[in-house]
């Protein structure tokens, strides 16, 4: 005979090994919402090396990665994110900057100019917009870059990006460092 607390306890426990199973490509939160970590921390010096060396091993967002409807504004975080890391590879390359200081002033300027885009795209749907976006000028750098998921830009453990097109619209303003 089973106990009711002793079937109680299985599916707790069939729950959570479920709950942290890895189901594919898409790891999901409790609310079977895509997990897409945003925003970006801000270019330092402290982390301009991760973000150069390890950007292979960070994620990027595919539209397979997104359920076909709902989501959008994930979708649009996972679009910056790409957009981001694509521009972070110029940087990064040697193609646009030669020195240390300049990678990082351009990294930056990728990063300001990714978000920027990140928040014209919020605004132009008609749900809520990322918070940070309601601020202007250095508020809104200073939003984006609190409660960071990844402030080293430490890479995924096992990953390795799959290959993304190369984002236009970037270009280094060497004379804006």
């Amino acid at each position: 005979m089973i106990s009711i607390g002793g079937l109680t306890g299985f599916w707790i426990i069939a729950l959570l090994t479920l709950h942290g199973a890895d189901v594919g490509e898409t790891k999901r939160n409790f609310l079977n919402e895509p997990d897409v970590p945003f925003p970006p921390a801000c270019p330092t010096a402290q982390n301009l090396a991760a973000i150069c060396y390890h950007g292979q091993g960070r994620p990027r967002y595919l539209s397979s990665f997104f359920p076909n409807s709902w989501f959008s504004h994930f979708r649009r975080r996972g679009t910056a994110i790409n957009r981001l890391e694509s521009w972070y590879g110029l940087c990064c390359s040697g193609q646009v900057a030669q020195e240390s200081n300049q990678i990082l002033c351009c990294a930056q300027q990728a990063w300001k100019q990714a978000l920027s885009q990140f928040c014209m795209e919020e605004y132009a749907t008609k749900t809520n917009a990322f918070v940070c976006c309601a601020d202007r000028g250095y508020a809104r750098w200073v939003c984006f870059d609190s409660e960071l998921p990844n402030p080293n830009y430490d890479p995924t453990p096992d990953y390795i990006a799959p290959p993304v097109p190369e984002e236009p619209g970037f270009t280094f303003n060497a004379n804006a460092c």
